[in-house]
């Protein structure tokens, strides 16, 4: 059996307001020095990250990512990607103040592994692999724990648009209806049940936009989560 991971607000615990809210002040106030206002940076990231969701598949997020924010904020960006990759390397470190931890998430790996099952990390591949490195340290795990992290480098396509499961799917040679999507987010993670996957909602930090009718998906903290995998793998 092939297990998928969610991160954010899954395996990492997290309100994800105010994660976004911490990350982009540690972002302005490394670039602010370098000529870069508040809003417009914002705003522009904002864009690249709408150009990355609704990536066709022609070329990978990282370079939709930049395309868009090139566009929105000239050629400098390009100049100062370094700076960029720094940020990632380094400040973005402290967006874990905004981040919970939660003990079950490495019960849960350990005793998956220990079974030899497969996991993949299936976090949205809207970051860059240093700044998903991270955040799965943070949630005391290991990137060698994952047969496969999707990173911005590496996909074409983002959830929720069934493609992003797709591209996994064919990067591990595996078949849906052998996998388990586990994540927060019911529009994004859920949608995982179209390809016949099975699903379990982890609803600790819970992601319900649309305000769908759970009642029917396997749902609930990490200790029901465990017991839901002793019964189905």
């Amino acid at each position: 059996m092939t297990i998928l991971f969610d991160l954010d607000g899954t395996l990492l615990p997290m309100d994800q307001n105010k994660f976004i809210e911490v990350y982009f002040g540690l972002l302005y106030g490394k670039m602010q020095s370098h000529g870069y206002q508040a809003h417009a940076l914002i705003e522009a990231i904002n864009l690249g990250t709408d150009a990355m969701i609704n990536n066709d598949g022609k070329t990978s997020n990282e370079k939709r990512f930049w395309e868009s924010f090139s566009s929105s904020l000239g050629q400098k960006v390009v100049e100062d990607k370094y700076l960029f990759e720094d940020f990632y390397r380094n400040e973005f470190q402290l967006a874990k103040s905004a981040c919970g931890f939660h003990p079950g998430a490495q019960e849960v790996v350990t005793w998956l592994l220990e079974r030899g099952h497969r996991l993949v990390l299936a976090t949205n591949p809207v970051f860059p692999q240093i700044a998903t490195y991270h955040r799965i340290h943070w949630a005391g795990l290991s990137p060698d724990d994952f047969e496969l992290y999707t990173t911005y480098e590496d996909f074409h396509f983002c959830k929720p648009n069934l493609l992003y499961y797709n591209e996994i799917m064919e990067k591990i040679n595996e078949k849906p209806e052998n996998c388990i999507m586990i994540g927060n987010d019911v529009q994004e993670d859920l949608i995982a049940k179209k390809l016949r996957m099975n699903v379990f909602l982890l609803t600790d930090c819970l992601i319900n936009d649309k305000n769908e009718d759970i009642s029917l998906y396997p749902q609930g903290s990490f200790e029901e989560l465990q017991a839901y995998l002793r019964k189905i793998v």
